[in-house]
């Protein structure tokens, strides 16, 4: 009797044993199959998690670039800066694109003295004293004046500005510019770094040093005010 209930303890201790080494083996390999789902999702989401932060960090620079343009426009219309000094009888995308050379001097909320060729601006959001071709968030303004009618500003002109970053002048390079038929401007969408030679914002305003008349307004445009 003593030996029968001995051999039924030691099965009962046997099949004891493989149940735990059944369940701890199945869950080894349920962890396993929790580590693959979670790394399939994470591999899933990873595109779309860095499309939405690149878009996000998109917008806020064209926001930045569209503050500077409207911030310049202000104060060359109230003479806080001095207006572009080059003044013809062209339209916007006549005007070329500036030529970065691969050095910027520019400081801050003044034109810059290098490149040379165009009217640069910096808008110095970083308050470093300085724009820099390292910064992410300094922006320069391209400012151009024309008037179709008279290659006199005293008559008014339209006041054309194009925005580019200022890491777009660490290499030496012609940067890019809106034409006739090709639009380049950035949008607001993407999926990178965005590309930086190309123009954030363009904008057209009339400027107005006298008493505007609206004959001169209407000279200004091609086609009149027909």
């Amino acid at each position: 009797m003593m030996i029968g209930k001995q051999a039924k303890n030691k099965r009962l201790q046997t099949a004891r044993s493989y149940l735990r080494a059944s369940e701890g083996g199945f869950t080894i390999i349920e962890s396993l199959v929790a580590i693959l789902v979670v790394s399939i999702l994470l591999v899933a989401i990873a595109p779309v998690l860095s499309l939405s932060v690149a878009t996000r960090v998109q917008s806020r620079r064209i926001e930045l670039a569209t503050q500077a343009a409207k911030s310049y426009i202000d104060a060359v219309k109230t003479k806080k800066i001095a207006a572009p000094t080059s003044t013809g009888t062209d339209t916007l995308t006549a005007y070329a694109a500036p030529t970065a050379t691969g050095t910027l001097t520019c400081a801050a909320n003044s034109y810059c003295t290098v490149p040379t060729g165009t009217s640069l601006y910096c808008v110095d959001f970083d308050s470093s004293g300085a724009c820099e071709n390292t910064s992410v968030t300094d922006m320069i303004v391209e400012g151009f004046r024309y008037n179709l009618a008279s290659t006199s500003a005293i008559s008014g002109y339209a006041l054309g500005v194009r925005v580019y970053r200022a890491d777009a002048f660490k290499d030496s390079t012609t940067l890019l510019k809106n034409t006739s038929t090709t639009k380049t401007t950035q949008a607001t969408f993407t999926g990178g770094i965005g590309q930086r030679t190309t123009p954030l914002v363009e904008m057209t305003t009339d400027i107005n040093d006298t008493v505007p008349k609206y004959s001169d307004l209407c000279a200004r445009y091609t086609g009149g005010c027909n």
